[in-house]
């Protein structure tokens, strides 16, 4: 049965779910499937995060050798998610195509972040098959691996001290600073490009490919028109909004403006009974009430944030305006703080309604202009 829920954003403010509805049932277990719609399971794989868990998905395919499965999206490389892969594609296992076990036909990763990518590299390599991205996504991901072991960058430290950042803030970061490759498999060294409108023939159905822009740079959503379905990544979620961040390597980026751009592009092209299959979350319709949710957290947000710069504020100094739930100095939200921070600040300042000045202290401060 159908059912309605009610929980929180990603920020911790309320967010009533909307005229959605959840027709697929509960999510299977680390190493089970579920299939949703003829020829496309559902896998869900653990995450060692807060947010505990990323929907996979599997869609039957064939290929010059028989038939087998398309993965789309693959968990963070962890020895819980080895063991949930090693007990799909086993012999006599969910994902079995021959008596030997799993075939697998080729590797689809919506976007770059380590729990969607960070197993395709041994799935690749595993089955010999081929890894399909964006090309945005492909090299980013490519360019982070190379920051492993890294010391920060002069650039990055300077960025978060102009947002106000304290020294200990700063010494945590240089501390973290190049780990993002340690969550993945080193990726192929090569790649089948994905690009936005393309349609592509996987088993009995053309998928379209759908980019969107703000979460990530250039973002791969999987429409199958034929089935009404679409694999949405961390594009649209049912119950948390996607992080929108501004980094050190382009501190004057509008990802904002990018996102809230993609939210309007869905909304034209995408039919209310659609059902969406997010990478966090359960399967749901209402996809145009959920759109319009997010879309409306973040005027809210922009509103909020015009009326805390009537005076010069530092990036540190707003979150008040955007997050529920305080962020201090040591807290391990406060980079994506900061960077969601930063992309409200820049979307205003791109548009001309706010100032933004590097302060003697080495601080930039932000004010709305009358």
């Amino acid at each position: 049965m159908a059912k309605q829920t009610t929980t929180t954003t990603a920020d911790g403010r309320a967010d009533e779910a909307r005229g959605l509805t959840y027709p697929c049932g509960d999510a299977p277990a680390a190493g089970e499937v579920r299939e949703i719609a003829p020829g496309v399971l559902w896998l869900r794989m653990p995450l060692p995060f807060t947010l505990d868990h990323i929907n996979t998905w599997a869609i039957a395919d064939r290929d010059a050798h028989g038939p087998g499965w398309a993965i789309v999206d693959t968990g963070t490389q962890t020895p819980e998610a080895l063991a949930a892969w090693r007990a799909l594609i086993a012999p006599g296992g969910p994902l079995a195509a021959t008596p030997q076990g799993a075939r697998l036909t080729r590797i689809f990763v919506t976007h770059m972040h380590p729990d969607h990518v960070g197993m395709a590299g041994w799935l690749a390599r595993k089955f010999q098959c081929r890894l399909w991205m964006t090309r945005l996504e492909y090299l980013t991901c490519r360019t982070l691996v190379g920051d492993t072991g890294r010391e920060a960058p002069e650039e990055a430290i300077r960025f978060y001290r102009e947002t106000g950042w304290p020294e200990e803030a700063i010494d945590i970061y240089r501390a973290r600073f190049g780990g993002f490759g340690r969550h993945l498999h080193t990726l192929p060294d090569s790649y089948r490009r994905l690009t936005d409108g393309e349609v592509i023939r996987i088993g009995e159905h053309d998928w379209e490919v759908v980019v969107g822009r703000g979460h990530s740079p250039e973002h791969a959503c999987l429409l199958c028109r034929r089935l009404n379905l679409m694999i949405s990544g961390d594009q649209i979620l049912p119950h948390i909004s996607s992080n929108v961040s501004v980094f050190p390597t382009e501190p004057e980026a509008d990802p904002l403006g990018e996102w809230l751009a993609s939210i309007e592009r869905l909304r034209a092209m995408l039919p209310e009974d659609l059902l969406v299959l997010p990478a966090h979350g359960p399967p749901f319709r209402g996809v145009q009430a959920r759109l319009e949710r997010l879309a409306e957290g973040h005027r809210i947000g922009l509103e909020r944030l015009r009326g805390a710069l009537a005076e010069p504020r530092r990036a540190i100094d707003v979150f008040g305006a955007l997050f529920a739930r305080p962020i201090d100095d040591n807290d391990m939200l406060l980079g994506l703080a900061t960077g969601e921070s930063l992309a409200h600040l820049n979307y205003l300042v791109a548009r001309g309604e706010v100032r933004r000045e590097l302060g003697a202290d080495g601080i930039r401060r932000y004010r709305r202009l009358a």
